[in-house]
C-alpha cells in the first residue's frame, strides 16, 4: 500500500525522472564484411561490436573525421559519439589480443537515404534533416 501512495505521489509532483529515449543513429549504409574470424585459435569466441560502433570506427579511424564531424553525420550527441568509439575500441582490441572472433551486428540504426548528411557513393547533403539550416 506504501508504495503505491509513494508511486502516486511521485507521479503527480513530478519528481519521477524518466531515462532518456535512445537516438536513433545514422549510418551510411551496412558493412559489406560482418565476421573477422582468427586463424589458429583453439577455441573461438564471438566479440560483438554494433553497426554503430562500426560506423563511428570507420567514420574516425577511416575517414579520418573528428568526433565533432562525425556526430553531425550520425545525428547523435559527441559525447556519444565518443563513448560509442571507447567501447568499439576496446572490444576490437579484444578481438585481436584474444583471438576472438569479431562480428558486427545488431543496434538501434537506421540507414540514412540519399537526401540526408551521407557521403557515401557519390551522395551529397541537401542540408535537410542534419541540422545544418
Amino acid at each position: 500500500m506504501t508504495y503505491v501512495v509513494f508511486t502516486a505521489y511521485v507521479f503527480l509532483f513530478g519528481s519521477f525522472e524518466m531515462p532518456r529515449p535512445v537516438r536513433v543513429r545514422r549510418v551510411c549504409e551496412e558493412p559489406k564484411y560482418t565476421r573477422f574470424v582468427p586463424t589458429g585459435a583453439d577455441k573461438i569466441e564471438a566479440e560483438v561490436l554494433t553497426i554503430e560502433e562500426y560506423e563511428v570506427v570507420r567514420h574516425v579511424d577511416y575517414q579520418k573525421m573528428t568526433h565533432e564531424e562525425c556526430a553531425i553525420q550520425m545525428a547523435i550527441s559527441r559525447t556519444t559519439v565518443t563513448e560509442i568509439y571507447e567501447t568499439a575500441r576496446y572490444k576490437i582490441a579484444d578481438a585481436l589480443i584474444n583471438g576472438k572472433t569479431l562480428c558486427i551486428e545488431g543496434g538501434n540504426y537506421r540507414v540514412c537515404e540519399g537526401h540526408e548528411c551521407c557521403t557515401a557513393k557519390g551522395k551529397t547533403c541537401s542540408g535537410e534533416d542534419c541540422g545544418k539550416n
